[in-house]
């Protein structure tokens, strides 16, 4: 039963990991011609896709963790041993990517074409590594 329990907490935190950067695909061609207030909301609202995401993840590694230590795989899977890859470049990749992007935008003079441009880049590269761990858990390929 717990078990159980861990893999729908794992799964729930998945979606909330990936679901909330589909959203921001969109937005981020309407910051192309937000002002003021309103792109205020758009910034926010991707900042808020970052913050949850990151505390999803928390949960994510937990309950993978628990999954890894009560079922029936080791650390050595293959197909573990690749989402955690997956999952360490994608960290690096949130912290370095977003954060100091979505700031520029507050700067004066800043290049608002650029940005967006990049800050779609930006999602759409996240949400590709988060689904290429996803493939991993969900298929469970034995590449070793």
């Amino acid at each position: 039963m717990f078990y159980r329990f861990l893999v729908y907490l794992h799964i729930l935190s998945v979606i909330m990991s990936i679901g909330p950067f589909f959203a921001l695909i969109p937005m981020a061609k309407k910051l192309r011609k937000a002002e003021g207030e309103v792109q205020k909301v758009y910034l926010d609202s991707f900042r808020f896709a970052v913050r949850l995401t990151k505390h999803a993840g928390h949960v994510l590694v937990v309950s993978g963790i628990l999954l890894v230590a009560l079922g029936p795989w080791t650390w050595k899977t293959s197909w573990i041993v690749m989402t955690v890859v997956i999952m360490m470049s994608s960290l690096f990749f949130l912290a370095r990517a977003f954060s100091p992007l979505l700031k520029k935008f507050m700067e004066v003079g800043h290049e608002r074409e650029q940005l967006v441009k990049k800050l779609s880049w930006t999602t759409v590269a996240y949400i590709l590594l988060l689904l290429l761990m996803l493939w991993f858990m969900v298929t469970k390929p034995a590449l070793w």
